[in-house]
């Protein structure tokens, strides 16, 4: 599976050495395919347009040089830009499915010339955000179009697209030191399955996930989901550069596997801003006072907590 050239698009999963401030855009490598979307496809639309409006409303007024504490080799300008070349590259994405980034009439995300002013900004991310949601309301969320996870249908950008508008909504409040809005909850418990099958579960194509043996619950107290972590080892050598991974540590999302030999519990709005670290002041632990409670094995979430701390761009 081809990566596309230059690309910046939040959300790749990666196989790299970890950063520290992952959520911020770097080009990376895909890691894995997509799970099936849990929520309906108006719903997804409603969040990207809802999401993205938040997001554009707290930047109106932002110091274009304040930087970003959750990505802090950002400011503020540099946030805005990114969201509106990424709504402009799907957009694009959309309008001439099934074509991949190889045809010239999509290109490279960020390729668009950058507006010089903060105004100028603004309306670029304004034009870039409406055109993505109305290519995504033109089309079927099952026709085909180009997707780096593999599931190439449009639905599969309807649900990446709420997601990144949601996180960096989230961005762009810390930035603006405008109230942090409360992730919804059905949206949350959908990122959450999202960022650790799609994220950081499974492995592509050219490479095998082999099963320790080794389970971990995730449990989200407001929505009760649980979902089951398979931990294992990935292998395979990259066709696009020969480079060549061997029993790294790696995870996949399963539908049943062994008891968990530990557990991960929280509401969805907390795991999921944990998995994408958004919230600079969620406590985790071991203890019953904690927001995101571990409790198990200690040696099996510390092999988890370190392949989440990979970074994602």
């Amino acid at each position: 599976m081809r990566h596309p050239p230059k690309g910046s698009f939040a959300g790749h999963p990666v196989k790299l050495t970890p950063r520290a401030n992952p959520g911020c855009a770097t080009e990376a490598r895909l890691a894995s395919v997509a799970t099936v979307p849990q929520l309906a496809y108006p719903i997804y639309l409603d969040h990207i347009r809802a999401e993205s409006g938040r997001f554009r409303q707290v930047l109106t007024d932002c110091d274009p040089s304040a930087r970003v504490p959750t990505c802090p080799d950002w400011d503020a300008a540099d946030l805005l830009w990114h969201l509106a070349g990424v709504q402009l590259f799907w957009a694009e994405v959309v309008r001439h499915r099934p074509a991949s980034p190889d045809d010239p009439r999509i290109g490279t995300e960020g390729a668009a010339p950058r507006p010089e002013s903060y105004a100028g900004l603004l309306d670029a991310f304004d034009d870039n955000s409406r055109a993505l949601a109305t290519e995504l309301e033109r089309a079927d969320p099952e026709a085909e179009a180009w997707h780096w996870s593999g599931d190439n249908r449009v639905g599969t950008t309807y649900r990446r697209q709420a997601h990144e508008a949601a996180i960096h909504r989230i961005d762009a409040e810390l930035t603006a030191g405008a109230p942090v809005t409360p992730m919804e909850a059905a949206l949350a418990d959908d990122g959450v399955a999202e960022v650790l099958g799609l994220m950081y579960g499974g492995a592509p194509p050219w490479g095998t996930f082999t099963s320790s043996g080794e389970t971990i619950g995730v449990r989200m107290t407001d929505t009760g989901t649980d979902l089951l972590i398979e931990l294992g080892k990935f292998s395979g050598t990259d066709p696009d550069d020969d480079k060549t991974y061997e029993d790294e540590d790696d995870i996949s999302l399963v539908d049943a596997g062994p008891e968990p030999v530990a557990t991960i519990t929280g509401t969805a709005a907390d795991l999921d801003t944990w998995l994408w670290k958004r919230d600079p002041a969620l406590s985790l632990g071991w203890d019953e006072g904690a927001r995101i409670r571990i409790e198990g094995d200690r040696i099996a979430y510390d092999k988890l907590s370190a392949i989440l701390g990979q970074p994602l761009n």
